[in-house]
């Protein structure tokens, strides 16, 4: 509705320029917004106050012309149109528009909100990535959440996504990780989760060189650790894990990248040193990919854990974090990606501007989206507080959900945008009350259910409703929130602010919570109106349904 809307007043801006009315201008962009307060209509358009520099008239005077064109224009979909100060245009949809919009979803079910949008267009969405050195904590969680609800958002509107962890296991960390499980005096990695991982090993594991018994170490962390987080704990389903040693750099891409790079005459030698020509493509200095010694001089971190120093090639060399990068945008860009989205945690901002300088040098043609996660901490009655003691400091993802549960966890970490630092609270995530919102959000699904079963047994058929009957102010509210859905999915899939779905399941509990306080679905007096508001409450719960779908919670049928 948000683009018939703009067509319609782009339509009457033409109309008035064509009688002079109006002077010539560039007409590119019309925002189009849902108003604060209901009263003031459903869509509305700040245009006027946008164009009072080129129109030369007080935004009110061209308010009032257009909507006067637009008036000429017969909508069916319009009660009316309003002009408001200091200058807005406000639309209210029909009774009849609203109404057809509970049997469109009626008849398209889950498939309601799907787009078309994506064109099939291949997008390779990268989150987690931490180092595989020990378990996933808290702020690995919330960015993965995010990644997850993008892919779901995705596919709604018909992109063809990859979700994928990126795994570091040939830095300097493995190294480390190795002295750890041998316990000797270069041991960096702490907690209880070091002694779980040697007793999965061999015995003689320690008798090995820190490289090979960190490369065991890491091989069990993934699998028994992080692995079995991701998809059984957090329920992220279908990711393609890429190794950094075996896909990479074994299979021979790192290098296959710094000789495609060095034939552009990118690279350089410098001081025993090779060097990336990164400042040609925005970088505020070159970097270094093949290091004269050992040093971690441009070593940088991987994507969500601690720094990594890189690894020591065949050549005698010692190839940077940056050098594996390489391979691996060569390794998106051979697979026919058209889009790579990176989440990583907001201590990478200084990784940005080189890894876009890789992506250009590799001659990526498509859109690179990086998408920064801020912190996150753990409080109770407004005082941070610690999961356990054999974690120390960090909160493991595990141990988070096996308090909260999961759907609580996901439901909370995508409340906030990933911009923002974020606290945990404990106590509200254990509320079994209206005051938690995710038990608010599910309990309005499970409401909405024994409504749908006892109007079944009261024999109620909302094959034929009369949906006209659908007047009442509080009906044609929660219409209006259903109405909105299409939209933010599709805006969505844009701007990846899936931290707004949470926010709309709430409004559309709200407005449920508040139809069902003032009208009665059920009443034997009035068998139309009853099939009539049966069918709403359908509708509202296959909407109610999508949107916890797309977040990634259940749905519960009873509470």
């Amino acid at each position: 509705m948000k683009e018939s809307i703009k067509k319609l007043i782009k339509e009457a801006v033409v109309a008035l320029q064509k009688e002079k009315k109006l002077p010539d201008f560039d007409l590119s962009e019309i925002a189009v917004g849902f108003p604060d307060n209901e009263k003031f209509g459903d869509y509305s358009t700040n245009l006027p106050m946008v164009l009072a520099k080129d129109v030369g008239k007080k935004p009110m005077e061209t308010a009032n012309q257009i909507k006067d064109q637009i008036s000429k224009i017969k909508k069916e979909e319009l009660k009316k149109v309003e002009v408001a100060k200091p200058g807005y245009i406000n639309f209210h949809l029909s009774n009849k528009y609203l109404q057809d919009v509970v049997s469109d979803i009626n008849k398209k079910q889950e498939k309601f909100g799907d787009s078309k949008i994506g064109k099939n267009a291949k997008i390779n969405n990268e989150f987690i990535s931490a180092n595989p050195t020990g378990p996933l904590h808290m702020g690995n969680g919330r960015g993965g959440y995010y990644g997850d609800v993008i892919s779901n958002v995705l596919k709604k509107c018909n992109f063809d996504v990859v979700k994928e962890y990126y795994v570091n296991d040939a830095g300097e960390q493995i190294i480390k990780l190795g002295h750890s499980i041998k316990k000797d005096s270069e041991a960096v990695y702490q907690g209880d989760y070091i002694d779980d991982v040697l007793n999965k090993l061999p015995k003689s594991i320690t008798t090995e060189t820190v490289s090979v018994t960190g490369a065991a170490a890491s091989g069990v962390i993934m699998s028994d650790f992080i692995k079995p987080t991701v998809l059984e704990k957090m329920k992220i389903e279908n990711v393609n894990y890429v190794s950094e040693k075996t896909d990479l750099i074994d299979s021979g891409l790192v290098e296959k990248a710094l000789k495609e790079l060095k034939n552009k005459n990118l690279t350089y030698e410098q001081g025993g040193a090779i060097w990336l020509k990164t400042t040609e493509y925005g970088d505020d200095k070159d970097r270094v990919l093949i290091k004269s010694d050992g040093s971690a001089r441009d070593a940088s971190p991987a994507r969500n854990t601690v720094s990594t120093a890189g690894w020591h090639s065949e050549a005698g060399g010692q190839k940077t974090y940056l050098a594996s990068d390489c391979g691996y945008i060569l390794n998106k860009i051979e697979r026919g990606f058209s889009k790579i989205i990176e989440i990583w945690g907001a201590d990478h901002h200084g990784y940005v501007k080189r890894f876009e300088a890789v992506a250009k040098a590799l001659e990526f043609k498509g859109e690179l989206k990086f998408i920064l996660v801020q912190l996150v901490r753990l409080v109770k009655d407004g005082k941070e507080v610690k999961m356990s003691k054999r974690s120390g400091d960090v909160v493991y993802m595990d141990d988070l959900i096996n308090e909260v549960g999961n759907d609580v966890a996901r439901f909370f970490f995508l409340m906030y945008s990933p911009d923002t630092h974020m606290s945990f609270d404990l106590g509200l995530a254990k509320e079994k009350s209206d005051k938690n919102p995710v038990y608010y959000v599910q309990y309005a699904h499970a409401r909405i259910c024994s409504i749908l079963q006892k109007a079944k047994e009261a024999g109620i058929d909302s094959g034929n409703a009369d949906l006209s009957k659908l007047v009442h102010e509080k009906e044609l509210s929660l219409i209006k929130e259903l109405n909105k859905f299409p939209e933010l999915v599709e805006e969505t899939s844009q701007s990846y602010e899936v931290h707004k779905l949470p926010h709309y399941a709430i409004r559309l509990a709200d407005k449920l919570h508040s139809f069902y306080d003032k009208c009665q679905v059920i009443n034997e007096g009035n068998l139309e109106l009853s099939k009539a508001r049966h069918k709403l409450m359908n509708a509202v719960r296959i909407v109610l349904l999508e949107t916890l779908g797309l977040i990634g919670i259940s749905a519960p049928e009873q509470m």
